[in-house]
C-alpha cells in the first residue's frame, strides 16, 4: 500500500518513531510534531496516547484503536494484525479508543474515520510494521542484557527465549532497556509462512463484553448531573417550524424544560422516559409547507425525464450508437432503486458535557475527528480541550459519519451548562435519516447473430451524494459515488457508453452500505441476466466469456460451477450476481422459491476474493451480515413520501429480516497473497440482482424494480 502524506507533510513511514516514556516503559507509534514538540509530562507510569502501542513495566501492553468496532469486528482483526508481528497473544493486548489526532487519519477516506470497508485495509501495513518494530527493539535488548548475538534469540507470546532454552525476558523487563536503544531504520516483517494469528479464526474480543453486558454503546452511557433530552423535528421535509405547544409536554413528571433549538424543539428532562414521555405530548407547528408536493410519485416522475435528452459521460469506449444500431437484436431496460434508510439496530444518541474549560462527548461516531471539528465551531473551545469518546456502535452503514445528532447534544449541553445525553425515537430514526439515494437505471444492450453482447450502454439517474458531502469530486457533471461499481464494471464490451444524468430531490441523501454498488449492481446484473436469456446463452457461461481477460474473475465462478451445475431443488429459481468493490470481488449464487405469494430466500453460495483474509470467521460473519442486509432492502425495506414526509415510522411498516425468514448460507474463500480487501460492504449490493435474476429462471419475466414484488 503506497504511504500517503500527513497533515504536517510527513509520509506515514517518516512518521515511524521511537519515544521513550517514563515510568520504566517504551511508547512506539506514529509521532507528530504538534504533540512531539509538547512539555507534558506523562504521569508516572503512564504514557501519553500518542502511539498505536505502549509497552509498560509491569507487563501491560496497550493498542490505541483509532477505528470504530461497530459488528464488523474490527477489534479483533486490527489486533490481530499488531500481535502477529510483536508476538504476542491477543489475550495479552489491553485496548482503548484512539485518540484524535491526524497520526491517526484513516488514508483511505482522508480523515480519521470507519467506514466503507477500509479499516483493515489501511491497517495492514500501519499495525503490523507497528509489532515488528517493538518485537526488534525487545530481542535487541534482551540480546544485550545477554551479551549474546540476536540471531540466538527470539520472541513468543510477550517474552524473549535465548537458544539456550532456559534465559528468558517478558517485554515488561525489557522496556526501560529498549528504551534507550537505537531505532532501527527499517524493520522485516513475518514470512507468511510463519504466522500464527493471520489467516486463522479467532474469538472476537468485543463478543465477551457484550454478552456480560459490559459494553458501552451510546445509550450506555451516564454521566453525574446527566439530563436526557429529545428533538422533535418537523416531520415535512423542508418546512420550518412556526410555533408550538408545550403545556402537555411541560406537565410529564420529570420534564425540566422545553425550548427551540436549530434542529427542532428540544424537551429535556431528568430521566429519558420522561424526555421521551414528552415529546410524545408535544404539539408543533410546520408552516409554511413549502415542500408538501414531495411525494414517491413525483420524485419518480422527476427522475424518470432524466432517462432522455443528454447526459455528461462518464466513461466512453469504441461507438455504442453505431454498434446498437449495426446488432441483430437490441434490448432495453429501465431498473428502479428505491430511498432506503440505515436502521441502526441503535437509534441515533450522543451524550455531550460541554464546560467553560473542556468538553468531552461519549457517541457512538464512524467520523471522531468530524465530531471534534463540529464541537469546536459550536463551543468555541480549542481541539485539545475537546475530547471524543467512541463507544461501540449498535450498526453504522454510514449513517455514523452524520453529525446531526452529535450537534443537538453539544448544542444543548452548551446550552444548559450540564451534561445532557440526547436520544431518538425508532420514528425519528427513520423520518430523519440520510438515505441512500432513489435512482433509476436505463440499460441497452446489443446482440450479435450468435447472441453475444458486443455493445452495453448504461445511464444512471439520481440524486448526487457528494453534493452535499464533498463538492470538489464532482467533475464536468459527474459524480464518482454515484456511478460506482458502474464505471469499474468487469466485463469487456467491443462498445460501451456509461453516463450520469444528475437529478436532485430535496430528499436528504448520505452513504449506505456499498454505495454507488448498491444500485447499480442491480441494474447492471439483472441486465446481463437478461441479454444472457435473449441470446440463449447461460448466465454463468455469458459472464465467463466477457471475463475470459480477467483470471481473477474466472477463478470466482470456478469455484461457484460445481453449485452452479448441481440440480436445482423442485420449486426453485438459481441466479448469480458478481460485484467487484473496496478491493475486493464477490460471486453470490441465490436460491429462491414462491411461497404463498411471496419470495423466500431458501441459499446462498458466495465465493469472495478479499486478498489476504485476516480472521476467517469475521469474514463469513461480514458476508451474512451483509446479506441479511441486502435481503431486506431487496425484498421488505421502502422509504416513501407523501405530503413532503417520510410515510415510515417504525418496523411495523418498515419491516427487517426476521429469523424465520434466515436463509442457508455457504462461504467460500479464496486463498490469496494480495493485501487485504474490503469486505463490510461487498455482500449487500449482489443480494438483490442474484435473487431477480433467481426470479427471472423461476418465473421467466425480470423484476426491474426494488423492493420486488410478485
Amino acid at each position: 500500500m503506497a504511504d500517503s502524506g500527513s497533515a504536517a507533510g510527513f509520509t506515514r513511514r517518516d512518521l515511524l518513531k521511537i519515544i521513550a516514556l517514563s515510568g520504566g516503559g517504551l511508547a512506539l507509534g506514529w509521532v507528530w510534531p504538534a504533540r512531539a514538540e509538547t512539555n507534558e509530562t506523562p504521569a508516572p507510569r503512564r504514557f501519553e496516547p500518542n502511539a498505536w502501542i505502549s509497552l509498560h513495566a509491569d507487563g501491560r501492553i496497550q493498542l490505541r484503536l483509532a477505528r470504530a468496532e461497530m459488528g464488523q469486528g474490527v477489534m479483533t482483526s486490527l489486533t490481530m494484525l499488531l500481535a502477529e508481528e510483536l508476538e504476542a497473544g491477543l489475550d495479552q493486548i489491553q485496548i482503548e479508543p484512539a485518540p484524535i489526532d491526524p497520526v491517526y487519519t484513516n488514508h483511505l477516506l482522508g480523515e480519521q474515520a470507519t467506514g466503507g470497508g477500509t479499516s483493515t485495509r489501511d491497517g495492514w501495513e500501519t499495525l503490523r510494521e507497528a509489532g515488528a518494530l517493538a518485537r526488534t527493539l525487545m530481542i535487541a535488548a534482551a540480546a544485550r542484557t545477554w551479551g549474546v548475538p540476536e540471531s540466538e534469540c527470539r520472541a513468543r507470546r510477550a517474552r524473549v527465549h535465548h537458544a539456550d532454552g532456559t534465559s528468558h525476558l517478558g517485554y515488561g523487563e525489557l522496556a526501560a532497556m529498549a528504551a534507550s536503544l537505537p531505532v532501527p531504520t527499517s524493520v522485516v516483517l513475518k514470512d507468511r509462512s510463519d504466522w500464527t494469528l493471520i489467516g486463522t479464526s479467532q474469538r472476537r474480543l468485543d463478543t465477551p463484553l457484550k454478552v456480560r453486558g459490559a459494553a458501552r454503546f451510546g445509550l450506555d452511557v451516564r454521566l453525574p448531573g446527566m439530563l436526557h433530552a429529545t428533538i422533535a423535528r418537523c416531520p415535512v421535509i423542508g418546512a420550518e417550524i412556526r410555533g408550538w405547544n408545550a403545556q402537555a409536554a411541560r406537565a410529564v413528571p420529570g420534564v425540566i424544560d422545553v425550548f427551540a433549538v436549530r434542529h427542532g424543539i428540544a424537551v429535556v428532562a431528568e430521566t429519558s422516559w420522561a424526555a421521551l414521555a414528552g415529546h410524545a405530548r408535544l404539539e408543533i407547528d410546520c408552516r409554511p409547507r413549502v415542500n408538501t408536493a414531495v411525494a414517491t410519485e413525483r420524485l419518480r416522475s422527476r427522475l424518470h425525464i432524466g432517462l432522455n435528452g443528454r447526459a455528461p459521460v462518464a466513461l466512453r469506449e469504441g461507438d455504442v450508437s453505431r454498434a446498437l444500431a449495426e446488432a441483430a437484436l437490441e434490448i432495453e431496460s429501465v431498473y428502479e432503486v428505491p430511498f432506503q434508510a440505515h436502521a441502526c439496530m441503535e437509534p441515533m444518541n450522543c451524550t455531550a458535557d460541554v464546560r467553560p474549560d473542556g468538553c468531552d462527548i461519549h457517541v457512538p461516531t464512524q467520523s471522531p475527528a468530524a465530531t471534534q471539528e463540529l464541537a469546536q465551531r459550536l463551543t468555541g473551545l480549542p481541539p485539545e480541550r475537546i475530547r471524543v469518546h467512541t463507544t461501540f456502535l449498535g450498526g453504522g452503514h454510514g449513517r455514523r459519519r452524520e453529525l446531526d445528532f452529535v450537534h443537538d447534544a453539544v448544542e444543548l449541553s452548551h446550552r444548559l451548562g450540564q451534561p445532557v445525553q440526547v436520544i431518538w425515537t425508532r420514528a425519528d430514526d427513520l423520518q430523519h435519516d440520510y438515505y441512500r439515494p432513489m435512482t433509476l437505471h436505463r440499460l441497452r444492450g446489443g446482440l450479435d447473430a450468435a447472441g453475444e453482447p458486443v455493445a452495453w450502454f448504461h445511464r444512471v439517474v439520481g440524486p448526487s451524494v457528494l453534493a452535499r458531502r464533498d463538492p470538489g469530486r464532482i467533475r464536468d457533471g459527474i459524480d464518482p459515488l454515484m456511478i460506482d461499481g458502474a464505471a469499474s464494471l468487469p466485463y469487456r464490451f467491443a462498445h460501451r457508453r456509461l453516463e450520469y444524468r444528475r437529478a436532485d430531490t430535496p430528499v436528504p441523501i448520505g452513504l449506505w452500505r456499498g454505495d454507488g454498488h448498491s444500485h447499480n449492481a442491480f441494474a447492471t446484473e439483472c441486465f446481463l441476466d437478461e441479454l444472457a436469456r435473449a441470446g440463449g446463452h447461460d448466465p454463468l457461461a455469458l459472464r465467463r466469456n466477457l471475463l475470459a481477460e480477467s483470471p481473477a474473475h474466472l477463478a470466482l465462478l470456478d469455484r461457484l460451477a460445481e453449485h452452479w451445475a448441481a440440480p436445482v431443488p423442485d420449486g426453485q429459481g438459481r441466479g448469480l450476481a458478481l460485484v467487484e468493490a473496496t478491493g475486493s470481488r464477490l460471486a453470490l449464487m441465490a436460491e429462491v422459491a414462491v411461497e404463498e405469494g411471496r419470495v423466500r430466500a431458501r441459499r446462498f453460495v458466495a465465493v469472495l476474493d478479499c486478498g489476504q483474509v485476516v480472521n476467517p470467521d469475521a469474514v463469513r460473519a461480514q458476508i451474512e451480515s451483509g446479506i441479511v442486509f441486502g435481503l431486506t432492502a431487496t425484498l421488505k425495506g421502502v422509504i416513501t413520501f407523501s405530503d413532503g414526509r417520510v410515510e415510515q415510522t417504525g418496523f411495523g411498516d418498515y419491516p427487517l429480516l426476521r429469523f424465520d425468514e434466515m436463509p442457508e448460507i455457504e462461504s467460500i474463500l479464496i486463498d490469496s497473497d494480495a493485501p487485504p480487501g474490503g469486505v463490510s460492504t461487498i455482500a449487500t449490493p449482489a443480494v438483490a440482482p442474484a435473487v431477480a435474476n433467481a426470479l427471472l429462471a423461476l418465473l421467466g419475466r425480470p423484476f426491474r424494480t426494488l423492493p420486488i414484488r410478485l
